[in-house]
């Protein structure tokens, strides 16, 4: 059996990659040719370059598969046009999944994101059922992610897609090239970068468990459904702090509230649009999110797929040695 992977070269993907060859799967990979490819070296897999706005490509891609992990995604949380979020959450998600359903393919599992979930106003963990709509969602990457996902609700209902949906919460661990957010939030941590926070939660989960989820629900999700795939609800304080004893550096000192940090955010994306820079550290949609505690609740899937997670210190001890080597080779921008 044949397996298609979109975003393999990325964080989740290149997880589900190997965990998918160590089921001894058949893995073909649809990559970009200007990815860097660092994630796939020593893993055996069929390479097919391609774009998601493509349609052709997606065909090539697909021939011959039986399953689909459609992992890919323009994580974001600015750009000098937003336009490309769209484009390629969106528009790329349509595109492969009618290019699945031309192509018969058996089972697809989309990688979704609790970005598109609701968050509950008591600080309590929100669940697959918390209610949310657009109008919920903070910055270009939610709301095209959440209009993602309602591209394929409507495939399923309409036209029978086979897909499962999975909605991970924030993967730490080792192999975060690029990195993410959260990832350079925990690499500027481990180079002691961090001297202030401010007050918010998140949900850590092992890229390994994630991983692991995603193949728990290629074999037992139900179709149109979804799963949130997380791991433990922190403070971020609480993160730092343990990320400080890992590695010996000195705790935050001081939370600052977010109002203070908003203006930095909007001079650093005027900045980075007027010179055309990478996505600037701070960012306006990063500060809003900040003002929300993103806890959840994985409940549902480790009771229906058999999902489970490891204790959050070794998931963050993972991402700390994985970070520090990144550092002692001279590959962490």
């Amino acid at each position: 059996m044949t397996t298609l992977i979109t975003g393999a070269t990325g964080f989740v993907g290149a997880a589900i990659l190997r965990r998918l060859l160590e089921e001894g799967h058949q893995v073909r990979v649809l990559v970009r040719p200007s990815s860097n490819r660092r994630n796939l070296e020593g893993l055996s897999a069929d390479i097919v370059e391609g774009d998601l706005k493509d349609a052709s490509t997606l065909r090539k891609a697909l021939a011959g598969c039986r399953c689909l992990f459609h992992v890919a995604a323009d994580y974001r949380l600015w750009s000098c046009n937003p336009d490309e979020l769209y484009a390629n959450n969106v528009t790329g998600t349509r595109n492969i999944m009618l290019a699945s359903l031309d192509a018969g393919i058996e089972r697809i599992v989309y990688t979704s994101s609790v970005a598109t979930l609701g968050l509950t106003k008591s600080n309590t963990p929100s669940d697959e059922n918390t209610p949310v709509d657009l109008r919920d969602m903070i910055g270009d990457y939610k709301r095209s992610k959440y209009l993602a996902e309602q591209e394929v609700l409507a495939l399923v209902e309409q036209r029978g897609l086979p897909a499962v949906i999975v909605n991970p919460s924030t993967p730490i661990g080792a192999g975060d090239i690029r990195p993410t957010p959260t990832g350079r939030m925990i690499l500027d941590a481990v180079r002691g970068r961090t001297p202030f926070y401010v007050r918010t939660g998140l949900n850590l989960a092992h890229v390994d468990d994630v991983a692991c989820g995603h193949l728990l629900a290629l074999h037992h999700g139900k179709v149109g459904e979804r799963y949130i795939l997380g791991g433990h609800n922190m403070s971020l304080q609480e993160i730092l702090d343990k990320i400080a004893v890992m590695t010996g550096g000195r705790e935050p000192v001081m939370r600052v509230p977010h109002t203070a940090i908003l203006p930095i955010a909007y001079l650093s994306e005027a900045w980075a649009a007027a010179t055309g820079g990478n996505e600037p550290r701070v960012t306006v949609a990063g500060v809003r999110l900040s003002k929300k505690t993103m806890y959840f609740s994985s409940e549902k899937a480790c009771r229906t797929l058999g999902y489970k997670t490891r204790p959050v210190d070794e998931s963050l001890q993972d991402a700390v040695e994985w970070f520090g080597n990144e550092i002692k080779q001279g590959r962490a921008s």
